[in-house]
């Protein structure tokens, strides 16, 4: 591991230990690559993946050109929070794993509140 990689598994411990999610309220975790964003809703009282959902799936690629950009998150957003409703998830945690809440995390996170998700 290099020096960037071990900062990041060091934030990332640190919002995990303030963030845990519940059968009541379950977590929401964000990865964010270069070409794509990826969200999953988990229990971890279970260590149970209730929802999953990534740019690069097909449904979702036809809405967006590029999946690593604010656009293709705020769609992704809107999908997520739907699909999470649906499974009657309207409460979670966030967890932002060791990004920053800028950029593609803030415009996933704000879609999906204006969808209607609580966190």
């Amino acid at each position: 591991m290099n020096k960037k990689q071990l900062l990041c598994l060091k934030r990332h411990k640190r919002v995990r230990q303030k963030v845990v999610g519940t059968s009541q309220r379950p977590r929401l975790s964000i990865y964010r690559s270069l070409k794509g964003l990826y969200a999953q809703i988990i229990d971890d009282t279970k260590s149970h993946t209730l929802l999953s959902v990534s740019t690069q799936q097909k449904d979702i690629r036809k809405l967006i050109n590029f999946g690593g950009n604010t656009k293709a998150a705020s769609i992704l957003g809107e999908y997520f929070a739907k699909k999470a409703i649906e499974k009657g998830i309207k409460k979670v945690a966030f967890d932002r794993g060791c990004y920053q809440y800028h950029g593609r995390v803030k415009a996933f996170a704000e879609a999906a509140r204006k969808a209607g998700l609580e966190f």
